[in-house]
């Protein structure tokens, strides 16, 4: 059963990081909509893992299904890997290396904020 609440929340999560693509700007010579979903989704996996997902009521397969699920396919290494070497390859060297060092830092940072008191203190 696990798997078809992983396929579901995949879905959703797909549908978004697709949806997030359309409304960013998606025709800039910067990779903007990759780098929101997959900061979002640092600050969210972040913030679940430090709050919600430690109260009793939320079950295992409900976690999995929203982390491995929802965040899995909502956040993108692949995508990221693609733009970051296409910009390499288009000789925009600059705007490659901020864009990993963004990325890399910038989801650090994220991941940092999404963390409660809960866990951190």
């Amino acid at each position: 059963m696990i798997y078809l609440y992983i396929g579901i929340a995949g879905a959703f999560g797909a549908m978004s990081r697709y949806l997030v693509g359309l409304f960013l700007f998606t025709e800039v010579v910067f990779p903007i909509a990759t780098l929101f979903v997959n900061l979002v989704g640092c600050y969210m996996l972040a913030y679940l893992t430090s709050t919600s997902f430690h109260k009793k009521w939320i079950s295992a397969n409900l976690k999995t299904a929203i982390g491995t699920g929802f965040l899995g396919s909502f956040t993108t290494f692949s995508a990221f890997s693609l733009e970051t070497i296409q910009l390499f390859q288009d000789e925009r060297v600059l705007l490659a290396i901020l864009y990993i060092f963004v990325s890399m830092v910038g989801g650090n940072l994220m991941w940092n904020l999404g963390l409660t008191k809960e866990v951190v203190g």
